[in-house]
């Protein structure tokens, strides 16, 4: 496949502002009114007083650049987790789909054509945040099955043309979560159909793998751990393998999961991926909340120990987690454990330093302690654990021969107060939509907040009538088919105008 990568600017490009977060000795560090040179796609400067000729020198003054996020588990649809932030449990309310919707034939609630703008649209809000590198994620509720290739070519299409740089693959499952009319939650499975989605994938994989320039990788998508059987584990592992390219598998992420796992194959869900040889530096893991030991589980286990000893990673996304009473305990745990930590957004908005400030949160929370993790403890997750997961030196860091992904955070907004030290001051009121300029590859793909050929409020409301007509399908995939206004409470009693003649 050839999709043509953005043209970038000719000559060396010098970025100048009163912070810059460079890359030396392993670690990030500061630079106060620092330059990045970059030139053809990578880095060659960082630091002060560039001797060498420039064609465009920018200053964006008071602000902080940075290399850019990487997401490895990026919002790429129009969120639907969103819908049970207060409407619970979630096997009442159209989560989990009924056996009723499983015996009528599930069926496509978008069409090609929707998938390809909430594709899209999605994309170009991970811009918006700062987010250079992304493994898009999406919701199988509202699917037939599983995705499809030829959502994830207009996927691929749609990166190229924003300018991002995406890990792409559709996801895949042999196996479905149903409820019973009793409330029990079992798993129906269809072995055949997930292992044919497996094979589809892994051509996908074959063949976009490098496009767009090397814009444009490929990665593989089982979808949980608990829809999935040995053999696609086992032949996803070895594609993986063979192809040199990441798995991802959400895993310990639900009590549901974990009992559905253990009862099943007798083994906690790390412990039965050890033991089918999936686990390699490879493998990503969001979430890594529930596990062997923890608050929710009793039973004792070596959960994190094994998922450590495997060289994977644990893919941490505390807004989607927080929102449903959830928290990995915790993140300076983990890291005290020498667990590589990457970063995901997973939810709307796809704000990745909201994610970072609820996780800051939540880890000070649960460790009963505000000493157990630091700002800079956060932004190296969202930035070199991201690039180490993927076996990327030259992303998540600004240091001369990385990739040229650069993010220019504003400093100066009413609501950033005084700045003590850049990171600390985003770890406290910054936005991602304080981001104003994106670098990804070496192309201005964002300048002053604007992405070019985006029309953001058209999106948005072509998002917003989209969204409302998957809520209004809810009730085919809900337990007894209730009406909407049961699915979805209000916050409090509507009073509606009367129709004007």
């Amino acid at each position: 496949m050839s999709l043509k990568p953005a043209k970038r600017p000719e000559g060396r490009i010098l970025m100048a502002a009163r912070w810059v977060v460079g890359h030396k000795d392993g670690r990030h560090r500061l630079y106060e009114n620092g330059e990045v040179v970059f030139e053809d796609g990578r880095i060659v400067f960082v630091g002060h007083g560039f001797p060498g000729e420039v064609s465009r020198r920018v200053d964006y003054g008071n602000a902080l650049i940075g290399p850019g996020f990487v997401d490895c588990d990026a919002l790429s649809d129009l969120d639907t987790t969103i819908l049970g932030y207060d409407n619970q449990p979630a096997w009442k309310k159209g989560r989990v789909w009924p056996r009723s919707y499983l015996e009528a034939g599930p069926y496509e609630m978008y069409s090609r054509e929707e998938l390809a703008f909430q594709k899209k649209h999605a994309f170009a809000s991970l811009i918006r945040n700062g987010i250079t590198t992304a493994l898009p994620i999406a919701s199988l509720f509202y699917r037939a099955w599983g995705e499809t290739v030829q959502e994830f070519e207009d996927a691929a299409e749609a990166a190229a043309d924003l300018g991002l740089r995406a890990y792409l693959g559709p996801a895949y499952r042999t196996g479905n979560q149903l409820v019973e009319e009793d409330g029990r939650i079992v798993t129906h499975y269809d072995e055949a159909r997930g292992l044919a989605e497996l094979d589809a994938a892994i051509d996908f994989a074959k063949r976009h793998e490098g496009a767009a320039g090397g814009l444009i990788r490929a990665m593989l998508a089982p979808d949980r751990i608990e829809t999935s059987t040995a053999e696609l584990l086992r032949r996803t592992a070895a594609a993986s393998r063979e192809l040199g390219i990441p798995v991802r598998l959400h895993c310990c992420q639900s009590k549901i999961e974990y009992d559905l796992v253990l009862a099943q194959h007798g083994m906690s869900p790390p412990e039965w991926l050890e033991s089918l040889g999936f686990l390699g530096e490879r493998c990503l893991l969001p979430h890594g909340t529930v596990v062997s030991g923890s608050r929710l589980v009793d039973r004792p286990g070596r959960d994190l120990e094994i998922i450590r000893d495997s060289g994977a990673s644990i893919v941490h996304c505390p807004l989607v987690s927080g929102r449903h009473g959830n928290a990995i305990d915790h993140f300076g745990r983990y890291r005290a454990m020498g667990l590589n930590i990457a970063m995901g957004t997973d939810t709307s908005p796809p704000d990745m330093i909201m994610n970072l400030q609820i996780g800051m949160i939540l880890a000070r929370t649960m460790a009963g302690n505000a000493g157990a993790v630091r700002s800079e403890d956060y932004y190296d997750a969202a930035t070199i654990g991201g690039a180490d997961a993927l076996r990327r030196p030259d992303l998540g860091r600004l240091q001369p021969g990385a990739c040229a992904d650069i993010t220019v955070f504003e400093l100066d907004r009413p609501h950033s107060g005084q700045v003590i030290d850049p990171i600390q001051t985003m770890m406290l009121t910054g936005h991602g939509r304080d981001v104003s300029t994106v670098v990804i590859d070496g192309c201005f793909v964002m300048e002053n907040h604007i992405i070019p050929g985006i029309d953001e409020a058209a999106d948005n409301a072509r998002a917003q009538a989209q969204f409302e007509g998957l809520m209004a399908r809810y009730p085919e995939r809900t337990l007894g088919h209730p009406p909407m206004s049961e699915i979805f409470s209000s916050s409090y009693a509507i009073e509606r105008s009367e129709a004007i003649a």
